[in-house]
């Protein structure tokens, strides 16, 4: 559990709430099912619309790793790369293929059986490096649809408001339905805004950094498999392998 975004939400939301209280108006009258209607749906919409479903379901499924990232395991990975190293310095790269079949990360599988393989280290940085290029190339474009919902709900939530003002426009000539039709207008604006500036921007600049790191963690497994099937010494992989881990 990622407990920096867990509280981090909740002091934002818990902020307005308070200055809400503080200021001595109601709870209640933020919660206002129409402009929450008008800022969450227009948005969706807007998005889908810009969005391949396959890419938008990617997106939302991400947004698990907000707070339950996976696990690093660079420090262990690191462990792994220097048995593959000593192994292959000694026994040579075919002895690799027991330590292939007990993996179960298809990245690490694919350039282990590369390594066995006898692919020439040029080779395996390029097939390694297009992996990672379409890796990363997917994992963003995922990340931008909580980008783009960060872009498109304050214009919704004008929107919202100028229909708020519409139905105000609407019932001059009835006082009692003024107040409602004017907490729509401002609430969808505070929905279009808040929504975007706390919930879904910080969605997506928390993804790109979670993609950066994995994105780290692959190039540090090729580099590792570049040098092991170039005969380096293990001392050199590990010094290698430090500039990753600080």
């Amino acid at each position: 559990m990622d407990w920096g975004s867990l509280v981090g939400i909740v002091i934002a939301f818990g902020g307005i709430l308070a200055g809400q209280a503080i200021e001595g108006g109601h709870i209640s009258s933020l919660v206002q099912p129409a402009a929450f209607i008008i800022v969450v749906l227009g948005t969706l919409g807007a998005v889908l619309l810009q969005t391949k479903p396959s890419t938008f379901v990617a997106g939302i499924k991400m947004a698990s790793e907000i707070f339950v990232p996976a696990r690093d395991d660079r420090p262990e990975l690191a462990k792994k790369i220097m048995i593959w190293s000593n192994i292959a310095r000694k026994e040579g790269l075919l002895r690799l293929e027991n330590n292939l079949n007990a993996e179960k990360d298809p990245f690490v599988k694919k350039g282990l059986r590369l390594m066995v393989d006898g692919i020439a280290p040029e080779k395996i940085r390029e097939i390694i490096s297009i992996d990672i290029y379409f890796y990363e190339t997917r994992m963003r474009n995922a990340a931008k649809i909580w980008e783009a919902a960060g872009g498109y709900a304050p214009t919704i939530g004008i929107l919202g408001a100028v229909l708020g003002l519409i139905h105000v426009m609407e019932n001059l000539s009835d006082p009692t339905k003024l107040g409602s039709g004017i907490a729509v207008a401002f609430v969808a604006t505070i929905y279009g805004v808040g929504l975007a500036n706390i919930v879904f921007l910080p969605i997506a600049n928390k993804l790109k950094t979670i993609i950066q790191l994995e994105g780290m963690r692959r190039e540090m497994l090729l580099n590792a498999f570049v040098s092991i099937v170039n005969g380096d010494n293990p001392r050199v992989v590990e010094e290698r392998l430090q500039a990753y881990l600080r």
